[in-house]
């Protein structure tokens, strides 16, 4: 019943990262740096804390009484986080929503579910999963499965990416994307790719306050398993680095285009756009909301951003398929690009249940 309920969650979560942008698409007269910072503040500073104060009395408590080392690392994770977040967008305009999605958070999962079990291999920390443990154990086992089968299926969306360009050419997609190149965009996906990973080295790097907010909460409702909402308090520190980076680009992009004038622009419709933007930046946040109570359902880091990554790179597929990035291609790759979608189909069911297979 866990993995069920886990799996549930990170599918809301997936769907809430794969929507967030519909708001954005309503604001109008504003440049892309305004509106992205506006909705950010929300994302990054305003909704985080309020998420945490909401779920966990004495959140920040919890972040004073933190190390510095805590504190610092899971900063820092957020601010690599951060410029991978942005090389996501220029990834995914050369690439489109489906194949640019595929590449980079393919890379984004992969990098994100290993690296932490392999650096618990060699520093050994309490209820720390490590490379070892999941090649060694049948869940283990069967979640490295799962992942090899989702690899498969983000190889497979690759694939029809190289047949797509070598049919259409320069001609674009019938989505309206006229600035295709895959060469570009795959080096500006495997940057982002490996640094948008660094959102899990965040968490993991920001456990021992999740693991105190668990310990409280516990102690206050004996016999009722793990708190759902132990990571809103990491959340905050690795979204303040986040923020860090996107406000810095933005304001240069505001002074280099001369658009600072956007956030009181009495012709465009400002109140409609504030709210607009705070929708989406709340709706952005929600993803991370449902992650934390799918891996506290789950019980395994490595599962949880598997899965996570999993949904979005699912959903961000059949949103290209939808927005007919996808039309006038052949058979062959459109068939090629369908077959990856039930590959990462699959590799959800896989992680998924991995502990109950």
């Amino acid at each position: 019943m866990n993995a069920l309920a886990g799996v549930i969650f990170h599918f809301i979560g997936g769907a809430a990262s794969g929507t967030f942008y519909v708001p954005y698409k309503k604001v109008k007269g504003w440049s892309w740096e305004s509106f992205w910072i506006i909705g950010g503040l929300f994302s990054w500073l305003i909704v985080p804390p309020l998420a945490a104060w909401l779920t966990i009395p004495g959140f920040s408590d919890i972040i004073k009484e933190a190390s510095s080392s805590v504190l610092g690392y899971t900063y820092l994770y957020g601010i690599l986080w951060g410029i991978g977040g942005l090389t996501y967008g220029l990834g995914v305009r050369y690439l489109g929503v489906s194949l640019g999605s595929s590449i980079i958070l393919g890379l984004t999962m992969v990098i994100g579910s290993l690296l932490p079990a392999i650096y618990y291999e060699f520093f050994s920390t309490a209820g720390k999963d490590t490379i070892g443990t999941l090649f060694s154990t049948r869940w283990g086992q069967i979640t490295l499965l799962g992942l090899l089968v989702c690899i498969i299926g983000v190889v497979l969306c690759g694939r029809a990416g190289t047949l797509k360009e070598k049919e259409l050419g320069k001609d674009g997609d019938a989505s309206g994307n006229k600035e295709f190149k895959f060469g570009l965009g795959l080096a500006l996906g495997i940057v982002s790719g490996v640094l948008s990973a660094c959102f899990n080295f965040g968490i993991e790097a920001g456990k021992p306050m999740a693991d105190l907010a668990n310990e409280f909460w516990k102690s206050a409702h004996p016999a009722q398993g793990e708190f759902l909402f132990q990571n809103n308090v990491t959340y905050v520190v690795i979204l303040w680095g986040g923020l860090t980076t996107n406000f810095i680009w933005c304001m240069i992009l505001n002074t280099r285009n001369k658009t600072f004038g956007d956030y009181s622009n009495k012709k465009t419709p400002l109140v409609s756009n504030y709210l607009l933007c705070a929708l989406a930046g709340t709706m952005w946040y929600l993803q991370f909301f449902f992650y934390g109570m799918g891996e506290s359902k789950l019980g395994n880091g490595a599962s949880s951003w598997i899965l996570h990554m999993a949904f979005i790179i699912l959903l961000a597929n059949l949103s290209g398929v939808l927005l007919k990035e996808w039309k006038g291609v052949s058979k062959k790759a459109f068939g090629t690009i369908l077959a990856g979608i039930v590959a990462i189909i699959l590799s959800v069911i896989i992680v998924g249940f991995a502990k109950d297979i």
